[in-house]
């Protein structure tokens, strides 16, 4: 059988027609029942004029129908572009341009912000309302197109926070396999509910848990975004039995007041990145243990805590025998611990990686090399084939002859209780380079001062690591997959709202 999602979905709707295949919280689809919809949907979709090799976006918000227009895709052998809803203008219209979109499927709420994209920058693709899908003719799609397993059949972009997106290329057999490889390292079975408040255009929600349940004949909960104040709500009325979390995500669920009904829940794991160093504390609260993974789109996952209770603090994971990572301590920063160096990986077999970035055969080149996919990434890996990440390598502050890891200062500051969130950028210094900057978000009705903030970190932290400038907001800039926009904090420039060495004449 083709590797495809769509050739899995007619097998699972085959062996386990009245399992539940996806739950938002206004509706549920069996395996039947969502075959059934995708063949309808691919034969409307093929009426309005939508062909094998034709490249499609998808502006939608999360929702089962979005799930089927993604499957009723690939059953064309259309490829598949999961466009991020918040972009307009000039970073939708780039989306556009690089995914070559020839049809766009747009919720109605982002019509007018597509068009404007499509007329401004004279883009020749063609707009079709997701509303208006299912009132199209068309005769249901018998069988689905017969393609390469190899072939690029979805285009998921990087989150941009750093400068234009780029799309990653991802394969029939990428899509299917990497649900495989999560449900075989995470122990996921038919009897689970995989529940993410994730977007569809992000992996977390689209392979990790859409293509991961399919795979394992297991249900796939889609809230529709992360909100705090629903997150268990949503999580009981799912049913859920195991979520991802992502970013700041876990900081904000344990910093709100505890509830008589924390462990009131069917979550038996959770799985996702960053693990905090509160890990037990969360796990007993909560009543279930956290496992951490370490990948990213472009290649995979190539790391997951063991299950078994093998998993070491302060490690990301063990790597799997499907991939074989290696450390390039040549790329690292100074003052970077022994060992310490940019992570590269690459696949044992073919398709668990992407096939480049689609459309750039430059940023392809200088990405992949000799089959090792360079990750920007620090890290380091011990002699057992245990993966610790040591945050990005460009992610750095050049601070008076040293290059400063922002991660590690969102983790000092990030360890006081009254801190929800937090951002370390750098700054133009008066002393030349940069100096270090952090945008605050604190627990709400703590009373925490930039003055007190700055004293406890003094108190407890390396000196290089305390930031100069601390500036308090309410939230922090971000894209729907909870990662912070840093260049919008660095346009914003040097918060004058507190300066240590101005206060204190250090």
């Amino acid at each position: 059988m083709t590797l495809t999602l769509s050739s899995q979905l007619r097998t699972a709707a085959e062996d386990s027609p009245d399992r539940v295949f996806i739950r938002t919280m206004g509706e549920e689809l069996t395996y039947a029942e969502t075959w059934t919809r995708v063949r309808v949907r691919a034969g409307q979709l093929r009426e309005a004029g939508i062909r094998r090799g034709d490249s499609v976006a998808v502006v939608m918000d999360n929702s089962a129908d979005q799930i089927v227009i993604w499957f009723a895709l690939n059953a064309l052998g259309a490829l598949h572009a999961a466009l991020n809803t918040a972009f307009t203008d000039a970073r939708l219209a780039h989306n556009l341009r690089v995914s070559k979109a020839s049809w766009v499927l747009a919720d109605d709420q982002y019509l007018a912000d597509v068009q404007r994209g499509i007329g401004t920058h004279e883009l020749p693709a063609r707009v079709i309302p997701s509303s208006a899908v299912g009132s199209l003719p068309g005769a249901p799609v018998d069988e689905a197109e017969q393609v390469d397993d190899l072939a690029t059949a979805t285009l998921l972009f990087t989150s941009g926070t750093t400068g234009a997106s780029k799309a990653c290329a991802l394969s029939n057999r990428y899509l299917v396999r990497a649900g495989q490889l999560h449900v075989t390292y995470l122990g996921l079975t038919s009897d689970d509910v995989l529940y993410s408040p994730f977007p569809l255009f992000h992996i977390d929600a689209a392979t990790l848990t859409v293509s991961a349940a399919l795979v394992a004949r297991a249900t796939a909960a889609i809230g529709l975004r992360f909100s705090a104040s629903r997150f268990w709500d949503e999580v009981r009325a799912m049913d859920a039995t195991v979520f991802n979390f992502m970013g700041a995500t876990l900081t904000i669920l344990w910093k709100r007041d505890p509830d008589p009904r924390d462990s009131d829940h069917r979550v038996r794991l959770a799985w996702g990145v960053p693990i905090p160093e509160w890990k037990a504390e969360f796990e007993h609260r909560f009543g279930f243990p956290l496992f951490q993974v370490y990948g990213l789109t472009d290649g995979g996952l190539p790391a997951y805590d063991p299950i078994d209770g093998s998993q070491r603090p302060g490690f990301a994971g063990r790597v799997i025998p499907e991939y074989e990572v290696r450390i390039d301590t040549a790329a690292r920063r100074h003052g970077d611990p022994e060992g310490v160096g940019e992570i590269l990986m690459r696949s044992r077999e073919p398709g668990l990686m992407m096939n480049g970035y689609f459309g750039d055969p430059a940023a392809t080149e200088k990405a992949i090399v000799d089959g090792w996919l360079r990750t920007g990434d620090l890290g380091l890996l011990d002699g057992d084939g245990y993966l610790a990440f040591h945050g990005r390598l460009t992610d750095s502050i050049r601070r008076r002859g040293e290059n400063i890891s922002a991660f590690e200062v969102e983790e000092l500051v990030g360890s006081h209780p009254d801190v929800v969130e937090v951002a370390a950028v750098g700054v133009p210094s008066d002393l030349t380079e940069e100096d270090v900057q952090v945008w605050v978000v604190a627990r709400q009705g703590s009373g925490l001062t930039a003055e007190t903030l700055h004293r406890d970190l003094a108190e407890r932290g390396p000196r290089y690591l305390v930031p100069r400038y601390y500036a308090f907001v309410p939230a922090l800039p971000k894209t729907p997959t909870e990662k912070v926009e840093k260049f919008e904090l660095r346009s914003a420039g040097t918060s004058t709202s507190w300066d240590s060495e101005a206060t204190s004449g250090d």
